[in-house]
């Protein structure tokens, strides 16, 4: 999609953070914009600043772990734009804890959240951009833990699979004109780390509880730190623009995990090496 003024984006998780990042890098790009999230105050106030520059954007809070709620999201924005182009299926959550710490609830958060809004946002959306032949694009976040898994976490696990469905979805959907990307992020200056405090009624009763003290705990404390000092939104949200213009398959936001993701496939590479010459047994 090489020319982005005049068309129309939907983006999920959009009232900061990545998602805001993104809705601003459009709109300066003369996309018109329909902000969707969870939380209401944050929401009206990126609406409000992006009026300020006067971007052509509106809001639509939902609970993307509702698919009926992101439907209904979808019809606000055709009532209020008319045909959507693009879909940034960003809305994402942390937590979920590692292999001893599981519960039902932390893994139903965030599969509803970080793998099912996705899968839902492209049946829903997906439609409305083949309907209109003008063809179109979708960007999905993962994360670069959808590539080098750090922990058993529920986080890593979703994030695989929408690498894994992004994969899948751009060969099928290139003969309909759209484009599908993955968006692949680092160290981003988010407000992840405090996901909690958007958790729904309903899975918020066994949350695992995140480490007080020890390994585990410190090492959660290095990341928020390094989270802190990390990539501004903004920039990954041009990012994001520029592989929409240039439909590209993998967007990173820099080459800091580049050596993990080298030595994940060597060793995905030496496990066929050690069977090349065996021959199957019949």
């Amino acid at each position: 999609m090489r020319d982005l003024a005049g068309k129309t984006a939907f983006v999920t998780g959009a009232a900061s953070g990545i998602g805001l990042g993104i809705a601003r890098a459009l709109a300066q790009a003369g996309v018109k914009v329909m902000l969707c999230d969870i939380e209401r105050g944050p929401l009206a106030a990126a609406v409000e600043g992006l009026q300020r520059t006067n971007a052509d954007v509106d809001s639509v809070l939902a609970d993307v772990s509702l698919k009926a709620e992101l439907q209904a999201a979808a019809e606000a924005t055709t009532a209020r734009f008319g045909e959507v182009h693009i879909l940034v299926n960003n809305a994402g959550v942390g937590g979920g804890g590692v292999y001893g710490n599981w519960t039902d609830a932390g893994w139903d958060w965030l599969l509803s959240v970080n793998l099912r809004a996705v899968i839902w946002g492209v049946e829903i959306f997906g439609p409305l951009i083949e309907k209109h032949g003008e063809g179109g694009h979708i960007v999905s976040t993962a994360s670069i833990a959808g590539l080098i898994s750090g922990s058993s976490s529920p986080y890593s696990v979703t994030k695989y699979g929408v690498v894994a469905l992004s994969e899948a979805l751009r060969l099928e959907l290139a003969p309909r004109g759209i484009g599908v990307s993955v968006l692949c992020p680092g160290l981003i200056r988010t407000n992840i780390m405090d996901s909690a405090r958007n958790v729904p009624s309903r899975f918020a009763g066994d949350q695992p509880k995140p480490p007080s003290e020890g390994p585990a705990a410190e090492g959660l404390k290095a990341f928020r730190e390094a989270l802190a000092q990390g990539i501004d939104p903004n920039y990954v949200g041009e990012l994001v623009r520029e592989g929409i213009e240039g439909d590209w398959p993998y967007i990173f936001t820099d080459t800091q995990f580049e050596p993990n993701v080298d030595a994940r496939f060597a060793a995905i590479k030496q496990g066929f090496d050690r069977i090349r010459d065996r021959k199957p047994s019949h």
